[in-house]
């Protein structure tokens, strides 16, 4: 029994051991039928020991599950099983048979929690690309071997790889043939009617592509440079599709100098005054620590243009500043232009500012402060860190400086007197009461004494 895999390094045909491994067979075949290894990686390779793959999404990925055996029913477009308990089995172990020659196919096994003496396997399997490797007896399940391919084989062994054994471009399972099945299908097996497209989970593990031309005469660093400028890009539009850069390609100002390895002591004004003998300075900021205030020995300078900026970058590169010889590069940053355009996004006037979320307008302001200067507030300045208390502290500033409350607060100032004022009013006031009773009380005993006279004399006056 037969099966061929169509790589992006060559088919190779493998013939199955099913009489002395029938389950370890029975699960490869019916993988294969589903399109289940169809996209899958070649995530790790030892040159002249063996290469592994069968995980169809990589063990690298946070959404890879591991893979899954064909009785835990996984789906050949998602790769997720539909039932989960099921996702090992227990291969067969062949006593006759070894890792002596190149090309034998193995499944990969782990132990059993509750007993070492059984091992248990899913869907990972590995090639070996020597002879005698007999580090893999007992360990690795033995179910078949390549008997056409060698070549891709010799392609996979010499191919460039990282520190993990991964190969810095991709190679792949592109598709799978069953060349013949004598097993029936397990029940509940859903065969797609054609190669499914690759998963998302599986784009997203793309380092450089199988398909991709390059030299083939570059070294490795050159190739790691390629694949890390990939890896930056790819991250870059991860940042776009969550709304927190304006465009994947967004580049730093050109006028923004990065200097870094200052002396603890070394401030603002210092800084600004050095680097201001090669032109107009915009902004110099030190970046200090929130919560301390120290200095975390890099600042961000600020010139008016690109020449002035480029005159201080190769003057100014090794200097000592303040017993400390200083390291100038340009700046990378562009969190402020980001923060430009989400503030900008978010704004309800954002359209009538140019573009949609602004954009014309950061296209046409490259500098965090404008073309003439600007506010040196600390609105404006490189704030790395959110700080929850300063934030509230703005917050009550701006609410207190409202012109409704300065309103509020002279109406109270202008009914408020002091208390010596309030005490003598107090006096003031007890005292004409005081007379005021006086005087009634005089009166009416005036009119007692009338009254009085009036009935003595026989009602005479």
């Amino acid at each position: 029994m037969s099966c061929l895999l169509e790589t992006s390094a060559g088919d190779i045909t493998i013939d199955l051991y099913v009489d002395e491994a029938p389950k370890a067979c029975e699960n490869f075949l019916k993988l294969c039928k589903i399109k289940y290894y169809n996209y899958s990686p070649v995530y790790n390779v030892q040159p002249h020991f063996s290469f592994s793959t069968g995980d169809p999404i990589g063990l690298e990925s946070k959404e890879s599950d591991g893979g899954s055996s064909i009785w835990g029913l996984p789906d050949g477009a998602t790769k997720k099983a539909s039932q989960p308990d099921k996702m090992t089995f227990q291969p067969e172990f062949s006593r006759k048979r070894k890792h002596t020659q190149r090309g034998t196919v193995s499944y990969a096994t782990t132990p059993s929690p509750t007993n070492p003496d059984e091992r248990f396997a899913a869907s990972q399997f590995m090639i070996t690309l020597g002879d005698n490797i007999d580090q893999l007896d007992g360990k690795a399940a033995i179910f078949g071997e390549v008997v056409e391919g060698f070549d891709a084989l010799e392609k996979i062994n010499a191919a460039f790889i990282d520190s993990t054994g991964r190969p810095l471009k991709d190679i792949r399972i592109l598709h799978t043939v069953i060349l013949d099945d004598p097993y029936p299908d397990p029940p509940g097996l859903d065969e797609p009617p054609s190669s499914p497209v690759p998963s998302a989970a599986q784009l997203a593990t793309v380092r450089i592509a199988h398909d991709e031309e390059l030299d083939e005469n570059a070294d490795p660093e050159s190739v790691e440079k390629l694949r890390r400028e990939r890896e930056a890009r790819a991250q870059a539009l991860t940042l776009e599709l969550i709304g927190d850069l304006p465009f994947a390609d967004v580049t730093p100002p050109e006028q923004v100098l990065f200097v870094c390895k200052l002396n603890p002591v070394t401030r603002d004004e210092d800084l600004e005054l050095i680097f201001s003998r090669f032109g107009k300075v915009l902004s110099c900021e030190v970046i200090r620590d929130k919560k301390t205030g120290d200095s975390l020995q890099y600042a961000f300078i600020e010139f008016s243009n690109k020449e002035d900026c480029e005159r201080a970058y190769f003057k100014m590169q090794g200097v000592l500043i303040d017993d400390h010889r200083i390291h100038v590069d340009f700046s990378q940053s562009v969190s402020k232009l980001a923060g430009e355009w989400r503030n900008t996004t978010n704004s309800k006037t954002a359209r009538s500012r140019g573009g949609f979320g602004g954009i014309a307008g950061l296209e046409k302001r490259r500098q965090y402060r404008g073309e003439g200067g600007g506010d040196r507030s600390r609105g404006d300045r490189y704030d790395y860190v959110f700080d929850k208390d300063d934030k509230r502290r703005k917050r009550e500033e701006a609410e207190r400086d409202s012109p409704d409350r300065r309103d509020d607060r002279k109406r109270h100032r202008s009914r408020s007197k002091s208390p010596r004022r309030d005490r003598r009013d107090r006096d003031d006031y007890g005292r004409d009461r005081r007379r005021d009773r006086s005087r009634d009380y005089d009166g009416s005993a005036r009119r007692r004494d009338r009254s009085r006279d009036r009935y003595r004399d026989g009602g005479r006056h």
